[in-house]
């Protein structure tokens, strides 16, 4: 028996991962899949918009973190395929593989590289927060989150506990001499990237638009899901929802969101005075639009960039 050639096998590998994601999780398929063809198709293929856009905005968040000048279809091509690498790994450690591969080819060094992932991250962290306590000013009884904890469970709690989680981590670091040194190179050797690339303003542009831009793109596909579906709910108060919904999940390491998204969302939703059936249909159809249908095209794409030594 021929063997495949070890270039080869590594670009079946998205496939192979893609199809045994799929059967574990075929009962959510099969069921978001429902909604969708029950759904407007309109107001589904304006998501499929705002899906498309967000890779654009993406690459130029990316494109903002580094001086170089990327290959803009590659870069773009690098987003698509990471997004579905970022499903198949928990945490973003899927995307931020396939991201360092391509910055690695691109002639970026190592410290450069982890420099560039992590001002994007936070970027992306800083625009979603900034974002949320806009909403939260500007529509302070929209989110009824206290209907939905336990008594004994108050926000007040909630945050304190995430406060005491993040110290607790400071003073881990500040600790233990080995780590601090490190993280103490990083951070310094990330500043200084982080000062350069601030004096340039197509940088900082394309940085800061493309964070902004993506969250808000992502929202408005959960608005038009929601809208397809009749979700009677204040566009806004979608919005904010998608916001809540994506900063509670990002504490919650699962591949892609799976499970820790969804929940978020329907909670965020049913907390804006959805009813909970409906709320459900429309998380449902919006994940399939967003993590399900690029799937298998994301892993194709990035079976060729493997094979043509892009990533």
């Amino acid at each position: 028996m021929r063997r495949l050639p070890l270039r080869q096998a590594l670009c079946l590998l998205p496939l192979i991962a893609v199809a045994v994601w799929a059967g574990l999780h075929h009962e959510v398929l099969t069921s978001g899949a429902r909604q969708v063809l029950a759904a407007d198709g309109s107001w589904l293929l304006a998501a499929l918009g705002t899906t498309l856009l967000g890779w654009v905005a993406v690459s130029f968040a990316r494109q903002g973190t580094v001086h170089e000048r990327l290959p803009a279809g590659r870069l773009f091509a690098t987003q698509f395929a990471a997004g579905a690498a970022n499903h198949l790994l928990p945490s973003g450690i899927g995307a931020s593989a396939v991201n360092i591969r391509f910055m690695t080819r691109c002639g970026i060094p190592p410290a450069r590289y982890s420099a560039a992932l992590a001002l994007y991250f936070l970027a992306e962290g800083v625009s979603r927060v900034a974002l949320l306590a806009a909403l939260l000013l500007a529509f302070p009884e929209a989110l009824r989150l206290q209907a939905l904890l336990p008594e004994r469970i108050g926000l007040g709690l909630l945050a304190t506990a995430g406060v005491a989680a993040a110290l607790a981590a400071v003073l881990t670091v500040c600790a233990i001499r080995p780590l601090r040194r490190t993280v103490g190179g990083f951070l310094r050797a990330a500043l200084t990237d982080i000062r350069s690339l601030h004096t340039r303003p197509r940088r900082v542009l394309a940085l800061w638009g493309g964070s902004f831009a993506f969250p808000v793109l992502q929202a408005a596909g959960l608005v038009a899901v929601a809208l397809s579906l009749d979700l009677h709910v204040p566009v806004a108060h979608i919005v904010l929802a998608y916001m809540a919904a994506s900063v509670v999940a990002a504490m919650v390491p699962s591949p892609g969101g799976i499970g820790s998204v969804d929940a978020a969302l329907v909670l965020a939703l049913v907390a804006t005075g959805a009813p909970a059936t409906t709320a459900t249909s429309t998380v449902l159809a919006y994940r399939v639009i967003t993590v399900w249908l690029p799937l298998l095209p994301g892993a194709l794409v990035l079976g060729a960039l493997v094979k043509r030594r892009v990533v």
